[in-house]
């Protein structure tokens, strides 16, 4: 007994220190100088291309990112291509307009550079747009939850499912984008990427068709279809440079709780002309898209073999 007693004593101490802990500690943060942030995709599908210029804020300030006006942008490519991007609403989003409806900037297997001129200053950044399988299928089956959701979410419906081979040769790296009745899924938390058909390098995983996971991950654990939704998915091409960009921003942004990491900063691609001037942030990447779109009907659904 009295070694019980001990021990609940020693306990209520240790709980009463760390109650105590509450000393505010007010942080001196210097901002540094606003650095150009750079958000761009080239694709090969034939639709407007934009490239958005931004600067840095200070990491407490909530205001929106300031755009970056009067800047130069262009786009080449390695067969002499040149694409001009333009910012006409003076927003700091420039843009690429196709000349024809089935024209398109981005073509498999070139490589393409981003050059843009700020003040006295000139970036560049280097991307090559990788081939991309195709969707064979894109099916959906019944499912249900074991336990019904304690927000209100539906406890079944209907779960997507694509189909698609990785391409023989090692090192094919993919970003898996969903879009349900139009609305894509957007958050950090729903990022889904592929290194050949698996989750990474090493995964043996060469040549097959995409691993379950990944096939059914274009919608989140807890979200279902129900009759006459629209479900779209696309696969998008990326560089090895690209896929831990994009691992990167899915880390970081869901990097919390208790067993959270200590931030690092995201990585660019975006390169100073000047290896003396101010660094820039963002990404500049290319990607060969093909997609997949269908409407749930209850009567072509298939059996859940799961």
């Amino acid at each position: 007994m009295k070694n019980r007693l001990a021990s609940l004593f020693i306990l209520l101490l240790a709980l009463g220190s760390l109650a105590s802990c509450e000393d505010v500690i007010d942080l001196d943060i210097k901002s540094g100088d606003p650095q150009l942030v750079v958000d761009g995709w080239i694709t090969n599908q034939a639709i407007e291309h934009s490239i958005r210029l931004t600067e840095s804020a200070p990491y407490f300030d909530n205001s929106p990112a300031k755009p970056i006006l009067n800047a130069s942008v262009v786009v080449t490519d390695d067969k002499g291509g040149i694409f001009n991007f333009k910012d006409a609403k003076n927003n700091g989003v420039y843009i690429w307009k196709p000349s024809t409806s089935t024209d398109t900037l981005g073509h498999i297997g070139r490589t393409y550079t981003l050059n843009v001129k700020f003040g006295n200053e000139e970036y560049t950044a280097v991307s090559k747009l990788n081939r991309v399988p195709k969707i064979d299928s894109l099916t959906y089956f019944f499912d249900k939850l074991p336990v019904a959701p304690s927000d209100g979410k539906p406890q079944q419906g209907y779960k997507p499912e694509f189909f698609a081979r990785d391409p023989v040769g090692a090192g094919d790296c993919y970003w898996i984008k969903s879009f349900k009745n139009g609305k894509y899924f957007n958050k950090a938390s729903q990022i889904s990427t592929a290194y050949d058909a698996g989750f990474s390098p090493g995964g043996n995983s060469d040549g097959l068709i995409f691993v379950l996971p990944i096939r059914q991950s274009i919608v989140p654990f807890d979200e279902f279809l129900v009759e006459k939704d629209t479900i779209k998915v696309e696969l998008h091409s990326l560089t090895l440079e690209g896929y831990y960009f994009i691992n990167q921003i899915r880390i970081e942004s869901t990097n919390g709780g208790l067993f959270a990491t200590p931030p690092s900063n995201i990585f660019s691609n975006i390169k100073n002309s000047n290896p003396n001037g101010r660094k820039a942030l963002g990404f500049f990447g290319a990607a060969g898209v093909s997609s997949f779109q269908t409407v749930v009907d209850p009567k072509q659904a298939r059996p859940n073999i799961y």
